[in-house]
Order: structure tokens, then C-alpha cells, then sequence
């Protein structure tokens, strides 16, 4: 089964028993920009030094990524020359994200959604696991690369380079020292691996993803202090 960057993030983020997101909020910016990550792939965007703009509006086959590349027209078409600015799309896009690839993950099945009261007066949402095929076979990937050293395929390594800028390491080897997985992921983020212009417009994401998630956990910081 194929899933996107976005739902193989929200895999890794949501607990398998409880289906409560973990890192709910870096996981948020790694999914908003799996899909643009995706999107760039299937040469739909380009970002070059910031700044994001469709060079292709065809559909891409995908539910998920032709909702959002739907969006981005609309968005990018309202605003002046050279002004759509990826972290600012991030910015916009996160809450929506997150709720569009957990719905598609239930929609495939590989989740369920079960509803429950806090205290009996607020609602909430849980996405136990209904199906572990596609999260077992993800983490096969990432063990083989990161365990084993083994040379990623260009989707494991966009998907790593993702939780790195993210900061997200433990979300795919909760059990490894932080520090050998983080040299890890930096070693494969690094790499020319997607060929030109895409590497480039992955680059620019990551940048974007890796300043607006130091500034959200610096901020949570300082309100824990606080």
C-alpha cells in the first residue's frame, strides 16, 4: 500500500494502543511538510530560497496531495509575484494537515477513530492502530538504514531528513541513544540524494521546518518556565 510522507508521519507520531499523538506539535510542521515534500517529488512545487510556487497543477492521482496542491493554487494565485513564502504556508497548513492525513489513514484503514468525554464534558479524539502492516514496514525501512547503515531509497530519506528538521528522532527509534540517531538522520539529511531541483526545494522546506520548530519548542520552554 502506498501512503504519503504525511501519513507515515502521523504513523509514527500516533501511539499504537492509546492513538494519542506524540510530539502533536513538531509532528504537525513535519506533516505540513510531508505533503509539500510529496508534492515537490511528483514536480508539482518548486521553493527556491524560501519562496514556494506550482510549476505544475495536473492532479496527481493522490487524494490527500491533490486537496492540498488545489490549495496552494488558490493561495499562491492571491498573493503578489515572489510573495508565497513556504513557512508561511506551513504556518497556515499544519492544523488542517494533521487532520487530513489522520481521516485518509482511517479512510485506508490503518487506524480508527474512537471518541471519548474528559470528565465526562469534553470531547476528544483517539487513532488506536487497526491495521500494522504499513507502520511495520516503514519501520523495517528505517531500521535498515539507520541500524544497518544501509543506503536509503529517496522516500525513506526525505522522510528522515523531515523528522530531523523536526527534531522528531524519537518518534522512530524511541529506544536508541538520541545523539547516535540524530548524527545519523544529519548524515542522510545532508545528502544529495533527490537529484536537482528537487534537493533544493527539499532544502528550502527543511529550513523553514527546522526555524519554525525551534521557535515552538523555545516558546513552550519559556511558558514552562514561566
Amino acid at each position: 500500500m502506498h501512503v504519503t510522507l504525511a501519513e507515515e508521519l502521523m504513523l509514527l507520531s500516533l501511539d499504537d494502543d492509546s492513538g494519542v499523538a506524540k510530539d502533536g506539535a513538531a509532528a504537525a510542521w513535519a506533516v505540513a511538510g510531508g505533503l509539500l515534500a510529496d508534492l515537490a517529488l511528483a514536480g508539482r512545487v518548486a521553493l527556491d530560497e524560501g519562496r514556494l510556487s506550482v510549476i505544475d497543477p495536473t492532479p496527481t492521482g493522490d487524494p490527500l496531495l491533490d486537496e492540498r496542491l488545489e490549495r496552494l493554487v488558490e493561495w499562491i494565485g492571491g498573493k503578489a509575484p515572489g510573495k508565497a513564502k513556504a513557512a508561511e504556508w506551513l504556518t497556515r497548513d499544519r492544523a488542517t494537515a494533521v487532520r487530513a492525513a489522520v481521516d485518509r489513514l482511517c479512510e485506508r484503514g490503518l487506524v480508527v477513530e474512537e471518541r471519548h468525554r474528559v470528565l465526562g464534558l469534553f470531547p476528544v479524539r483517539r487513532y488506536p492502530e487497526a491495521d500494522g502492516s504499513v507502520e511495520r514496514e516503514l519501520r523495517g525501512r528505517l531500521t535498515a538504514v539507520i541500524r544497518h547503515h544501509e543506503a536509503p531509497d529517496m522516500r525513506t530519506a526525505t522522510l528522515i531528513a523531515l523528522l530531523h528538521s523536526a527534531r522528531l528522532h524519537a518518534l522512530a527509534f524511541p529506544d536508541l541513544p538520541r545523539a547516535r540517531v540524530e548524527l545519523r538522520f544529519a548524515e542522510i539529511a545532508a545528502g544529495d540524494w533527490a537529484g536537482e531541483p528537487v534537493s533544493e526545494a527539499l532544502r528550502n522546506m527543511r529550513v523553514a521546518i527546522a526555524a519554525i520548530t525551534a521557535v515552538t519548542v523555545a516558546t513552550a520552554a519559556t511558558a514552562a518556565i514561566s
